[in-house]
């Protein structure tokens, strides 16, 4: 009966892993997310934060307005600065929406 129970719980947990639905997504899929337009309008530091004003984000289902985003790599708050134009990916890591990369735009 042990065995039994032992082999149905090693079964089970891979397939209940999988549906962790609050994981953030692999680096993969930010890689596939598609590049939109945006200007940086601020940078908070202290938040962790850069505000951008952009277009129709479809990745993570925003109208255009201006908002303010994480940062996959709070470094990029030293590289960036209000004003620069940008072409960046979206996503959500919970509730928040991050950017996961960016490129300047040209």
């Amino acid at each position: 009966m042990r065995l039994l129970l032992s082999l149905l719980l090693g079964l089970s947990l891979p397939a209940f892993a999988q549906h962790d639905h609050h994981a953030s997504p692999p680096p993969a899929a930010a890689k596939a997310a598609p590049l939109s337009d945006g200007t940086v309008r601020k940078i908070d530091k202290a938040a962790g934060e850069v505000v951008i004003q952009h277009g129709q984000l479809d990745s993570i289902g925003m109208p255009p307005m201006t908002m303010a985003f994480g940062v996959a790599d709070k470094a990029w708050l030293g590289k960036l600065k209000a004003g620069d134009r940008i072409r960046f990916a979206a996503e959500m890591r919970g509730s928040t929406p991050v950017v996961s990369r960016y490129e300047m735009a040209k």
